[in-house]
């Protein structure tokens, strides 16, 4: 427990803070990290470049222990969606994909199509809206060389059976995109072929820094269209272009930011202290009050229930008439939401506090009066 505890010791936000799916706020070892790498590039002693040299080694490392991927599998992106860009060019033939999933990955598909014109979106049809083995393995058709997919949908909170499309989709990759999930809920990396996430989530690293996690089966099967000269492994090579570098130290663009390295290892630094599956239940029990809190006050709640069907989001939706009343009670009671198509996503981290949790429920019994028939 005292690794837990240290660890939430380190939620710094105010209350009412319940929009860890949008962006988490920094963590405090994210914080102190941050403002010694500064120094270090502010001051500029003597050394301060091999030491911030350092930091990208060390986010790989911190990787590698949460996903199970090796070091040498994992390179720096600046996003998850950069990450899932390169994932996507690399490819040739269908890229099965829901359209619905969040937008950064049908687009990249979409791009890529355009652009290389030698991949081919297939559009998965999702059921309600989820991405589920079944309707994988229905899809997939000779052409299928891959499957893109949300670790966790963001507008829902529900979890992908990882493990279940592994087998469905049998030698195929599987591209995932982890940044709603890795933090919020502990799956089976391994499953995947290509993992992508960014640290301005659950990982409350911030934004600027994100890691690709390549197996060698997929490295073997991606072109790094997109390598730029850090892709090559050649610091100093004038008069010739080399050719990028196997894997996914290939996949990079630019040399990588050091500082930003330093923040997203730090950040999975701590989860990997504190345990995934001990924050997971902890944030798991966080989503059941707020849950508890929505049945209470008769809000439908429209996320999965099952604690193994989600993570760290509630998904509420009143009737329309009765949206704006239930902003308004969110709003002037100072509880952070993100509001959208109607609906209210509640998202909860391992460190929010009853402090948080009663303001919620001032603010729902403050919407349940308002909407209240006069009789």
């Amino acid at each position: 427990m005292d690794a837990l505890n240290d660890y939430l010791a380190g939620f710094g936000e105010d209350p009412g803070y319940l929009d860890f799916a949008a962006f988490g706020p920094l963590s405090a070892a994210v914080v102190a990290e941050s403002a010694a790498q500064e120094d270090l590039v502010r001051r500029a002693r003597h050394g301060a470049g091999e030491r911030l040299g350092r930091n990208v080694g060390r986010l790989q490392d911190a990787a590698a222990v949460l996903t199970g991927f090796r070091s040498d599998q994992i390179v720096f992106q600046p996003s998850t969606g950069q990450g899932i860009t390169q994932a996507v060019y690399g490819l040739a033939g269908g890229l099965l994909v829901s359209p619905v999933d969040h937008p950064a990955l049908p687009t990249a598909a979409a791009r890529a199509a355009e652009a290389m014109q030698v991949v081919t979106p297939v559009w998965l049809e999702a059921d309600q809206g989820r991405v589920t083995p079944s309707g994988v393995r229905d899809a997939l058709t000779s052409t299928t060389m891959a499957v893109l997919v949300s670790a966790v949908d963001a507008r829902t909170g529900a979890v992908v059976d990882l493990d279940g499309i592994r087998q469905v989709i049998g030698d195929r990759l599987l591209i995932v995109d982890a940044v709603q999930a890795l933090g919020a809920v502990d799956l089976p990396w391994d499953a995947a072929d290509v993992v992508a996430c960014g640290g301005e989530t659950w990982l409350r690293a911030g934004w600027g820094a994100a890691f690709l996690a390549v197996s060698d089966r997929a490295a073997n099967r991606l072109t790094p269209v997109l390598s730029g000269h850090a892709g090559t492994g050649d610091d100093d090579a004038p008069g010739h272009v080399p050719p990028p570098v196997d894997g996914a130290q290939g996949m990079q663009i630019s040399e990588p930011d050091q500082v930003a390295a330093a923040r997203l290892a730090a950040g999975l630094e701590e989860l990997a202290q504190a345990g995934p599956a001990v924050v997971a239940a902890r944030i798991a029990d966080r989503v059941a009050r707020v849950t508890a809190l929505a049945d209470e006050f008769a809000l439908p709640v429209v996320s999965p229930r099952a604690e193994a069907e989600r993570a760290g989001i509630v998904v509420v939706e009143p009737l329309p008439d009765r949206l704006t009343a239930l902003t308004a009670a969110l709003f002037n009671h100072g509880v952070s939401v993100t509001i959208r198509d109607g609906r209210v996503r509640l998202s909860p981290h391992a460190g929010t506090t009853e402090e948080t949790i009663a303001m919620l429920r001032s603010a729902l019994s403050a919407y349940a009066t308002a909407v209240r028939p006069v009789r």
